[in-house]
């Protein structure tokens, strides 16, 4: 298998490869690197590489291959982190040029699995200052471009990760989603993004935008790759107070070998208004196939979307602003003109306000589990319109973007698990995703369920190398 095959293909196609030693951790770590490099330039998804340090850490796990030493699948893995997450010795910039030059001492507690896991960090991903919006247009470190349509956005707010994963520059990334912030991206740049139950995997070492709806999930090329990170993060963390201790949830994927009997919810209020033509046309198509391979579609209805989605607006700029108001304070000037517009919303909102919103959300989540207790699943569009041109938008309409390219905010309100699978292309080729959500710790089921339509739908990942390619962005 060529080189630059080898990097589209499944993490346990090249961790079988590297046991065997038929490639060294070092050589494929040194392929990724040279792509990133090659790439960087012109798709902006990384602020930072860690290129003499991750060749020495990679040295390190051959040398433990070597001796018979595996540590798990993803053993020798080179895998990048949204530039939020903390890295120990490494600049973590959360986008902004306020922590351009911080460097930590320690690793977010994810990061720290990961690389126990054997995974080599080799990059810091570029992204929406601060995790603060849905498009990564980021004036500091570059504006992120999507590899489908180069005067795009990739999505945000990790469009560097999904962008990284998107073209075969390391098998997957680690971002953070607090509305969508993960799987937008997936759905614009055509890749896997999976936001699990709200505190199963640790926010410990991660920059906050919104600490009560802030997840960590990763991106990759498949949902059985998906499922490999999220099993190596996975765990309660005791130094991490939102850090969930319900147990059970293994993340596999399993083998279904169809949906008979599966019951779908669709939710036509919200999550299909706004839709595109081209997305809708090709939603209907996918609602037919699921009807076809067995599942039960079940049209619900779930009381009180628009006062959730108030409070969810509430809640995410009350808290952002919280965080950032001593930093705000004194340097308003070294924000983004679109973060600083969000935070001084934030500012306004009062302490009777926030308590209301939460008290919103409780009553929103209950609605929304009896809503679905005939359904295992809920169904909804990955994004309802196609990415914008870069620069488009007014940082005053900045605050409104997740809102309209997709559907995910409310999700996170909720805190339940959720992942976008791509599953059609418009517009010359453009990707369009599908967003399946579970209840509460059923990661398992949600990840096998993803697995089955993936396999069904056919979307092939190397797609997207090609058109890279045939862009003239490839080597």
């Amino acid at each position: 298998m060529l080189m630059r095959e080898l990097l589209f293909a499944s993490m346990t196609e090249v961790g079988e490869k590297l046991r065997r030693l038929e490639i060294s951790v070092p050589e494929l770590v040194q392929a990724v690197l040279q792509r990133a490099v090659a790439l960087n330039g012109t798709l902006r998804a990384f602020i930072t590489l860690r290129q003499e340090e991750a060749l020495r850490e990679a040295q390190n796990l051959q040398d433990e291959l070597m001796k018979g030493i595996v540590r798990g699948p993803l053993h020798g893995i080179p895998i990048s982190v949204k530039d939020v997450l903390q890295t120990a010795g490494t600049h973590t910039t959360a986008g902004s040029r306020l922590l351009k030059d911080w460097v930590p001492d320690q690793d977010a507690e994810v990061v720290r699995r990961l690389r126990e896991a054997g995974a080599v960090i080799f990059g810091k991903n570029n992204l929406h200052e601060f995790a603060m919006g849905a498009t990564s247009e980021n004036k500091v470190f570059g504006d992120v471009r999507n590899p489908w349509d180069l005067s795009r956005i990739p999505g945000g707010s990790s469009g560097g990760s999904g962008v990284a994963v998107a073209t075969g520059i390391g098998f997957g990334s680690i971002g953070t989603d607090t509305a969508g912030s993960i799987r937008l991206p997936a759905a614009l740049c055509g890749v896997v993004g999976f936001k699990p139950t709200y505190g199963r995997l640790s926010l410990r070492g991660c920059v906050p935008f919104s600490w009560s709806m802030d997840h960590v999930g990763p991106l990759a090329r498949s949902v059985e790759d998906a499922a490999l990170l999220y099993r190596a993060m996975a765990g309660h963390d005791p130094a991490d107070p939102t850090s969930a201790t319900t147990s059970g949830s293994t993340g596999e994927t399993k083998d279904f070998d169809g949906l008979s009997g599966l019951r779908i919810g669709i939710c036509r209020e919200y999550f299909f208004e706004g839709l595109a033509e081209a997305i809708e046309s090709r939603l209907t198509v996918l609602l037919g196939r699921l009807e076809e391979w067995g599942a039960h579609l079940i049209e619900i209805n779930i009381p009180g979307i628009q006062e959730a989605l108030e409070a969810q607006k509430i809640i995410a700029q009350a808290e952002g602003y919280a965080y950032h108001r001593p930093l705000i304070d004194r340097n308003p000037d070294m924000y983004g003109d679109d973060v600083r517009f969000r935070l001084e919303f934030g500012r306004h909102i009062s302490a009777a306000q926030y308590l209301e919103a939460q008290t919103v959300r409780r009553r929103f989540i209950g609605r929304t589990l009896e809503a679905m207790k005939d359904c295992e699943i809920l169904l909804t569009p990955g994004n309802v319109n196609p990415p914008f041109k870069i620069g488009s938008v007014s940082p005053e309409q900045a605050i409104h973007n997740m809102f309209y390219l997709a559907r995910t905010p409310l999700i996170n309100l909720l805190g339940f698990p959720a992942v976008v699978i791509p599953f059609d292309k418009i517009d010359g080729g453009l990707p369009v995703g599908v967003q399946l959500v579970a209840k509460p710790f059923e990661e398992d089921r949600l990840l096998a369920v993803a697995a089955f339509m993936e396999k069904s739908l056919s979307w092939f990942p190397r797609l997207v190398a090609n058109h890279v390619y045939e862009k003239g962005l490839g080597f």
